[in-house]
């Protein structure tokens, strides 16, 4: 049943104002202004990520999906860019001509007016599936409820791989508590096959051990008791708190990562579920992102610098974290000379194909743009934007996100049909994959096809579809909300 609330004009009207008119006022006073019509373009991108993320922190539903995403797009692609093309000022050396300015900026449009479009279809069409009996398979997916026995199998084996992985890491423990660059320099230093299953080992390390802990904290209590799963839960929950910070603390892993983590264990508490509590929490993460981000890298590298706090105009033309649009431009210049490669579209599904099996495999986005530009450092971003278009051109673009758009909209419905039933994977995966997109929008796709992955199937693999339920210890299935087991402390009770 349709939720029958109505939005505030006043709240979106608030809303709209501060994110149109006065952080962008902010942006283009710290500088004098480059006017072009790059620029002018521009007003139109920061007007559609601005209203649209005022719609939906003024929303009467919580929409973890359209909230990650448009907070991703109002900075990295709105604010940003607004203040590299007001001061012509960027982070990277490569400059491009102010057609190519132009046109990057009409691309992130497009991705940004088909991803509306997807979303509003996809609305249309669920307000038309209401009354139909049968769910779809996106609603059947989130409809899974978590299965304490696998759930169980799970932190056996995260523990049982994190002893093993971590007794045969050079420095062992200590190497967690170092830095990023650290713990990749301890071991191999080639960008071989052999660094890419590193890599794919620690994140094999690192997801599991997230989602052993968040299945702890939010099991649903079994119908017919549950006092050995409650024990069970006392002894593995300080073991599992103990082990993810070593392996997803901020000092060793990224920090998009550690957000998505810290954020879903939050946001799937049922307290910070209600839409006014959401929108709280919603401003309070947005300001965190403009005012602490910025400076949260500072245990990316072993010889650290000193502090320097500088405004948010000079973080965005001076930072490399915000080199999305920049990025963008670079794509379509090297598009350009080189043309369109469909068959790159490949990689990151099959991102666990060996090179040595297959030589023609595509290299990631990211790098092969920061080598295109001549720059000796290449660990850069590839906007889903500029992915897409080196595919096939802007239809790629208008077609990735239209279908991006209407698959946000949908689990966002869904995550709201089934808001009162704990346990279930929409109360887990939609906050996780909602803060996780904006690694996934950042880029590059085949550099986050391994942590993804994980991510999305594990908690397929520890649950059970919803009609199984009478498979565990009581045949009783509950008609009403899903209680979590009490273990005080951890947000279990609404």
């Amino acid at each position: 049943m349709q939720d029958a609330r109505v939005r505030s004009v006043a709240a979106v009207s608030i809303w709209a104002v501060v994110l149109t008119v006065l952080l962008p006022g902010l942006i283009l006073q710290s500088h004098g202004v480059h006017v072009s019509a790059a620029l002018a373009l521009q007003g139109v991108v920061m007007a559609h990520t601005g209203g649209a993320l005022a719609r939906v922190l003024s929303a009467t539903t919580v929409r973890f999906v359209a909230f990650g995403f448009w907070v991703f797009a109002y900075i990295w692609l709105g604010l940003a860019p607004l203040a590299m093309l007001a001061t012509d000022t960027y982070p990277w050396p490569y400059r491009t001509g102010e057609v190519t300015t132009f046109e990057a900026v009409a691309v992130i449009e497009l991705g940004l007016v088909a991803y509306s479009a997807g979303a509003a279809l996809a609305a249309r069409r669920g307000r038309s599936r209401v009354t139909l009996t049968a769910p779809g398979l996106v609603e059947r997916l989130l409809a899974r409820r978590l299965a304490p026995w696998r759930l169980l199998a799970l932190c056996a084996g995260a523990l049982g791989f994190a002893f093993v992985l971590i007794s045969d890491q050079p420095g062992r423990l200590g190497a967690y508590f170092t830095s990023r660059q650290a713990i990749t320099e301890v071991g191999v230093t080639d960008h071989g096959q052999e660094a890419f299953l590193q890599v794919l080992l620690s994140w094999s390390l690192s997801v599991p051990a997230f989602w052993a802990l968040l299945g702890l904290l939010r099991v649903p209590r079994l119908p017919g008791g549950d006092r050995w799963l409650r024990g069970v839960r006392w002894l593995l929950l300080p073991v599992l708190l103990a082990l993810n910070a070593v392996v997803n603390n901020p000092i060793s892993k990224p920090r998009f990562w550690v957000g998505t983590v810290l954020l879903t264990m939050l946001f799937t508490m049922p307290r910070l579920c209600r839409p006014r509590v959401f929108r709280v929490a919603g401003a309070a993460l947005i300001a965190a992102l403009l005012l602490v981000f910025p400076y949260s890298d500072y245990f990316r590298y072993s010889d650290r610098e000193d502090v320097r706090v500088v405004s948010l105009a000079e973080q965005f033309t001076d930072n490399g974290d915000y080199d999305a649009f920049q990025q963008v431009q670079t794509g379509l210049d090297y598009a350009r000379e080189n043309g369109f490669s469909p068959q790159d579209a490949l990689g990151p599904p099959l991102f666990m194909v060996p090179r040595s099996m297959w030589p023609g495999k595509p290299d990631d986005t990211g790098i092969t743009l920061a080598e295109y530009a001549g720059y000796d450092f290449v660990n850069l971003s590839a906007p889903l934007w500029i992915e897409s278009y080196l595919w096939a051109g802007p239809w790629a673009v208008a077609v990735v996100f239209c279908l991006f758009g209407a698959a946000g909209r949908r689990m966002d419905d869904v995550h709201h049909r089934l808001r009162d039933r704990r346990g279930t994977l929409a109360a887990l995966l939609v906050p996780a994959f909602a803060f996780y997109q904006m690694v996934f929008l950042r880029g590059s796709l085949l550099g986050i096809a391994g942590p993804l992955t994980l991510l999305m199937t594990i908690p397929l693999l520890i649950s059970t579809p919803t009609g199984r339920a009478s498979r565990f210890p009581s045949s009783a299935v509950p008609t009403g909300p899903i209680r979590h087991a009490s273990i005080s402390g951890t947000g279990g009770h609404p």
